[in-house]
């Protein structure tokens, strides 16, 4: 019996010993992936947002990642499905696009979630010629309405003919990127347009172009979204790339000025364009959470109603999956912001 408890007690003191040297030689490595970082960042810069605009001017990104020695690679988004496109395929690792759109493309599959809101917009509203006789969104029936398909225009769109009592099969909409639609409106190829700044700005300012229908509900936030899976391998250079834009989001509220010179350099936009396009922003919620998916639930119906998801999709489910409220929680509050 001694004999037994003496066998006993010696193996669990072997067990002891491997159960610790285990968690000497593992916790390192679970410590070493947590802060790992990519050798190469890639990421999107749009003119429709802001920061982007601000923290590539300024090489603040290249700043934070130089002692890894991260190559960071920059991609204009020229509207949400472009940026979605480069999510989807792995060109970027992060992208900024419309909320709705967001909800879209990870209906269609897209493995993203959403981690930061860079603006609460005003970005797109149905616009027409200054000469135009549209007085009205029921006189859209049977016109041609240029819009890119997958963003937050096409979708204001679409909403915006519901409260007409019209849908897409009561309009044509011709689906061109952001800047051509606006050239297609000044030269009377399309009879409106589903404007995005700063290109709508600029048809305002530089051609007079009139705001047929505008509301700001329909409009949905600014969503920087992150791929799933460098999200799971990479969480603390997120939050570095996350703490970039904080202090681009506060960078901007300090220097309204100065950002409106660098959209317009950027864009090649006037600067009265530029700060146009700059009031229409409001830059005080960067937190993803609640609100975001209270205005995302309300808005999905049409992503049903227009047949741009699969049926028995299920867009509340798809919502509260997109919405990833953790990454920035963390990084907002060290701002002291909120």
């Amino acid at each position: 019996m001694k004999h037994l408890r003496r066998t006993l007690a010696a193996c669990a003191s072997v067990l002891a010993i491997a159960f610790v040297a285990t968690l000497t030689t593992v916790a390192p490595r679970i410590a070493q992936a947590a802060d790992a970082v990519p050798a190469e960042l890639k990421l999107d810069y749009a003119y429709y947002s802001p920061e982007s605009l601000v923290i590539r001017r300024n090489g603040w990104l290249e700043q934070a990642f130089a002692p890894d020695h991260t190559k960071v690679t920059w991609v204009l988004s020229l509207g949400s499905n472009r940026a979605l496109e480069y999510l989807n395929s792995g060109a970027i690792q992060i992208g900024s696009t419309a909320g709705l759109a967001a909800v879209l493309g990870k209906a269609n599959g897209n493995p993203i979630r959403t981690v930061y809101i860079f603006s609460r917009p005003e970005w797109t509203a149905l616009v027409v010629r200054k000469d135009s006789p549209i007085q009205s969104l029921a006189q859209l029936k049977g016109k041609k309405i240029a819009a890119t398909k997958g963003t937050d225009p096409y979708l204001f769109t679409l909403r915006a003919l519901h409260t007409a009592g019209l849908s897409a099969d009561d309009v044509e909409i011709v689906n061109l990127q952001h800047p051509d639609g606006r050239t297609a409106l000044i030269n009377g190829q399309v009879d409106a347009w589903a404007g995005l700044d700063p290109h709508m700005a600029a048809a305002q300012i530089d051609n007079g172009a009139r705001l047929l229908y505008r509301n700001v509900d329909f409009n949905t936030w600014g969503f920087l979204n992150a791929r799933e899976d460098f999200i799971a391998q990479y969480p603390a250079a997120l939050a570095r790339v996350l703490k970039v834009y904080e202090k681009a989001r506060l960078w901007i509220a300090a220097h309204p000025d100065e950002t409106a010179q660098i959209i317009a350099d950027e864009s090649k936009v006037s600067l009265a364009v530029a700060k146009l396009q700059l009031s229409r922003n409001d830059f005080s919620q960067p937190q993803p959470g609640p609100r975001q998916i209270a205005a995302l639930k309300a808005a999905a119906p049409i992503l049903t109603q227009e047949e741009l998801v699969k049926p028995g999709t299920n867009l509340d489910q798809v919502i509260d999956a997109l919405i990833d409220a953790q990454p920035a929680r963390a990084v907002i509050a060290a701002t002291g912001a909120q």
